[in-house]
């Protein structure tokens, strides 16, 4: 049992009454009424509240969350009692998401239901331990509220964003790709596999009619193409201390996870065979490539265990594994963080061995929180330059012009890897977090019209 403030309130004033009544006599009595009253109600609302049941919940949430998205908790509450009731709501939940706010206010009429969700955005992949949910009932006096403890202890395990790729796959079977940024990419030219003779309809390419076919049917015949397929994509991810780098509280990891679990979906969606591959100072995990139903689960699977190490990557091992496991040319698609020109030429020589043997496409990351701050800073000191002869307490600090260069140096290098990539013969993706998985799926499509 818990007191509430409304008892703390009306006894305080029955007291404050009481001590007037040293002074005015009538008052002392009243008080003395008023105070055997509040202990009449009070014997009446636990009465109330202890007669029957009273009250249960029943939460629910998916078996498995997914990382980097909103997912909804539902607490249902249904009352007992012959009356109406307050009720607060109390989850315990993991401690991971500090969250402060999973309190809710409800009313419950007499035997009525109701139900209370809220979203939980889990940043890390892992298991999630929920605890039980509390809840303070209490009637119209107020003045005191029953405890109950509802809903057993649970573990939900996180997995990469498999919410996106519902969303990706949804809008796939819609033909609506384009509403989440994927461009249509004109091929160009033939680079594809025969797939049928067909009678030409109007808006038939003229370039594609089979004039053998055409003389032997004595009407227009046309050859249809198909893109080449099976063939072998590989989602080749750095698990090394510089993919620990948060962006909006998830990894650079985390991003780079969720991004080949999506293109792993496009990839079988186009009849090519998806791969994964995971590195830091040794070769680390292999799923073959392949387009066969449950494919995905493996893939999901394999991602749902990757963390990132504190030890420097080994490009050398990478290299080697690939060398052992890849024997056919496949498209590589590398996840990786280079912060300076210095950190891509170590790594520049195992790079250009991947490239002749295989497609290579390295993505790494922009710092999006860098940019913001580059141009935010440059207005700033353009407009204090432009107001130079006005007398400004806002003028740009001598560190401040620094921080601004080191910046502006910052984001240079991260151009010139890229066009110190395409150098070599290297394609090159540099991205921010936010847009990775459409950048990289768009990059696909092209080089896939390529290849």
């Amino acid at each position: 049992m818990y007191l509430r403030y409304r008892f703390y309130y009306l006894l305080s004033a029955v007291i404050l009454i009481i001590a007037l009544g040293y002074a005015v006599s009538p008052l002392f009595i009243i008080g003395r009424i008023l105070f055997w009253l509040l202990v009449a109600l009070v014997v009446t609302d636990v009465v109330l509240l202890w007669s029957r049941r009273g009250i249960q919940a029943f939460r629910t949430l998916s078996p498995r969350f997914s990382n980097g998205d909103d997912n909804p908790v539902s607490i249902r509450l249904e009352s007992t009692y012959p009356f109406a009731v307050h009720v607060d709501v109390i989850d315990e939940v993991p401690h991971v998401f500090q969250r402060r706010d999973i309190l809710f206010n409800a009313s419950l009429r007499k035997q009525g239901e109701a139900t209370v969700t809220y979203q939980l955005r889990p940043t890390e992949r892992g298991i999630y331990s929920f605890g039980r949910v509390r809840i303070f009932a209490s009637t119209l006096l107020g003045l005191v509220e029953r405890r109950f403890t509802c809903c057993e202890p649970q573990d939900v395990k996180v997995y990469p964003s498999y919410m996106m790729l519902r969303q990706y796959e949804l809008l796939a079977m819609s033909n609506n790709l384009t509403e989440m940024g994927i461009k249509r990419i004109r091929r160009i030219g033939n680079n594809t596999d025969f797939e049928q003779i067909k009678d030409y309809v109007v808006g038939d390419d003229y370039r594609t009619i089979n004039w053998r076919a055409t003389a032997r049917r004595h009407q227009l015949m046309v050859n249809v193409y198909q893109d080449e397929r099976s063939q072998q994509v590989f989602s080749v991810i750095d698990k090394g201390r510089m993919m620990q780098q948060a962006f909006e509280e998830m990894t650079l990891l985390d991003y780079s996870i969720n991004a080949a679990l999506v293109l792993s979906y496009v990839t079988i969606n186009k009849q090519d065979k998806a791969g994964l591959v995971t590195f830091a100072d040794e070769f680390g995990t292999f799923v073959p490539a392949s387009k066969q139903e449950g494919h995905m689960q493996t893939i999901q699977e394999a991602l749902y265990a990757e963390h990132t190490q504190f030890g420097e990557t080994d490009y050398s091992a990478l290299l080697a594994g690939l060398s052992r496991h890849v024997t056919h040319r496949s498209l590589l698609i590398l996840y990786t963080s280079f912060t300076s020109m210095a950190a891509m030429r170590r790594q520049l020589p195992y790079l250009r061995q991947l490239a002749l043997r295989h497609r290579l496409l390295v993505v790494f990351f922009e710092d999006e929180e860098l940019s913001q701050f580059i141009v935010h800073n440059s207005q700033f000191i353009v407009n204090s330059n432009q107001n130079s002869h006005l007398p400004s307490f806002n003028s740009p600090s001598t560190e401040s012009v620094y921080q601004h260069v080191i910046a502006e140096k910052f984001a240079y290098e991260q151009r010139l890897i890229v066009q110190t990539l395409r150098q070599y013969g290297i394609q090159s993706l540099l991205t921010t977090p936010r847009n990775l998985s459409v950048d990289v799926i768009n990059k696909y499509l092209e080089i896939k019209t390529k290849m």
